[in-house]
């Protein structure tokens, strides 16, 4: 299905992993782990054949289907629906826009030329299994959480969540024999990531799955690949099992390697001071200094490099600058895409230092109400308000801030007008040390694009903040740091999160649920409903 032998991979001048051999043989379900930035989504893209490699060979077999962290980078015909894009998988999206221009035409003037050609066309359809095809699809976008009124929507018309379920559903449908997913379960809500789980479980074919979930990496894969770039050049280390059997494994390799670094220490320390004590002594003595010598340049050469326990990030924002008493308000906002209405009626207000909550279905309008309030889209109907001394800084859940081709630093300059030291101050707060600042962002991986979209909200030194599920693609020690920062800010917040943990730990005065827009009071039971919504 799957072999790499000697793979080297490499971005922005970093090698991320050197000369690693391994496959994966159908019924394989493989969890590739590690910290933000080792390397993972970089992989997985070789592995896919949507980047070289630097070295070595990859041999597939059999058809791949990949789900990138950012799937919508290729071009999408403008007519393309949920439905049919899911049918693109099989390449029955064609034909079936074929059908359907035809059954027009012979609406239009049913001659009997017409006719014949709707008839050969629809026979056609049906052989290749066109209209099971249809319902298939549907059932798909369906268990993804997808509503059925959204099947027939453009894709244009449809939130990032609902274009990931879609893009999710087409590569499902295609019927692959080898599966890349790259943080699958990102924008699903409980029961749409349920559905996922049990798909993979029940998945004959080989899986790769890149994921922060858990829940997923427990119930779907049965080994583990640990991306390890702690030492510099990155190595891969297989183990069968789930992913808290990985855990308790790798603690015990750790452990292991600690004990026998410390052996090695002590004889190597030990055979060094005999060596000395005997070098200016007789002859005979001498000769017996030069084979401890020895013994320690073997010991030295085959010393076992203890894993360094990884700093625990450490994120904290600037207070934030004074603001007038009302920070936001927003007055009857409405908004439609086409003949699709998106919000309808939506009215706030938040004084300073407090945080809304935004909760609603995949294709509710929350992000759609986000980039309203941050300026970047126009209501149809309403107006928004920012009070006196506000300084707003928006994250974008797709990280359509950042531009390919520009490097990590200049974001960061265009974020803040202050010294290059105090910016990579901040980066290195972030996790983005070193040389990575002079990184093309096209090169990052998920969780490092979510880490500088926050660095430029640090840097920025706002006292409103707009956060569009803002610890997706971050490791769990990452998610921790960033929810934690959060929590402690004192400035005002709105916050789109399917994240129970962060959305509690902010402790939020106000919920809007969409698309009703209503505002409640916040109250605990609520967070039940932010893994639904």
């Amino acid at each position: 299905m799957l072999q790499a032998h000697a793979l080297t991979v490499e971005v922005g001048g970093r090698v991320l992993l050197d000369q690693a051999s391994f496959t994966v043989a159908p019924g394989d379900k493989v969890g590739l782990v590690g910290r933000n930035g080792a390397g993972k989504t970089s992989l997985l893209k070789v592995l896919a054949g949507e980047a070289p490699a630097a070295g070595g060979s990859l041999l597939r077999k059999g058809a791949t289907g990949y789900l990138s962290q950012e799937p919508w980078s290729r071009e999408i015909s403008p007519t393309a629906t949920a439905r049919s894009h899911v049918l693109s998988g099989r390449g029955l999206d064609e034909a079936a826009e074929r059908l359907e221009h035809l059954r027009l035409a012979m609406e239009r003037d049913a001659t009997e030329r017409a006719v014949n050609r709707y008839a050969r066309a629809e026979e056609l359809f049906r052989h290749a299994g066109g209209y099971a095809a249809e319902a298939e699809a549907d059932r798909l976008l369906a268990g993804l959480g997808l509503r059925p009124e959204r099947n027939g929507a453009p894709l244009s018309v449809l939130s990032g969540g609902e274009r990931r379920r879609v893009e999710l559903a087409r590569i499902l449908f295609a019927g692959a024999d080898l599966l890349l997913l790259d943080e699958p379960t990102n924008h699903l809500d409980l029961d749409a990531r349920d559905w996922l789980l049990g798909f993979l479980r029940a998945f004959r074919g080989a899986l790769i799955v890149v994921s922060h979930d858990l829940g997923l990496l427990d119930t779907s894969i049965t080994r583990v690949l640990h991306l390890d770039r702690a030492e510099g050049t990155g190595t891969l280390v297989e183990y069968r099992g789930t992913y808290s059997a990985y855990q308790r494994a790798r603690a015990a390799d750790e452990e292991r390697q600690a004990r026998l670094a410390e052996r090695q220490e002590t004889e190597i320390h030990r055979l060094k001071t005999q060596a000395d004590a005997m070098r200016h002594q007789t002859a005979k003595r001498a000769r017996k200094a030069k084979t401890f010598d020895s013994r320690v340049a073997r010991l030295e050469a085959d010393r076992v490099e203890v894993t360094r326990q990884r700093r625990t990030a450490r994120v904290r924002l600037p207070d934030p600058p004074p603001a007038g008493r009302e920070v936001l308000q927003a007055d009857g906002i409405a908004k439609s895409f086409g003949a699709t209405p998106v919000l309808d009626g939506v009215d706030l207000s938040l004084g300073r230092g407090e945080r809304l909550v935004v909760m609603g279905l995949n294709g509710a309008g929350k992000t759609t109400l986000l980039r309203i309030l941050a300026g970047l889209l126009a209501a149809d109907e309403g107006r928004v308000r920012l009070g006196l001394g506000v300084s707003l800084g928006y994250y974008a859940q797709e990280h359509e801030g950042l531009q390919p081709g520009r490097s990590v630093l200049a974001h960061m300059t265009d974020a803040a007008d202050a010294e290059t030291s105090l910016l990579r101050g901040v980066l290195g707060m972030m996790g983005l040390s070193g040389e990575i600042a002079f990184q093309d962002v096209a090169s990052l991986s998920g969780g490092e694009k979510t880490k500088l979209a926050l660095a430029q909200l640090v840097a920025g030194r706002h006292n409103l903040l707009l956060l569009d599920e803002p610890t997706n693609n971050l490791d769990p020690p990452s998610r921790t740091a960033v929810g934690e920062a959060l929590a402690s800010w004192p400035g005002t917040m709105v916050v789109v999160s399917h994240d129970p943990e962060f959305v509690s730990a902010l402790e939020p005065d106000v919920a809007l649920l969409l698309p009703d827009a209503t505002l409640d009071r916040w109250r605990d039971d609520l967070v039940e409903l932010v893994a639904l919504a």
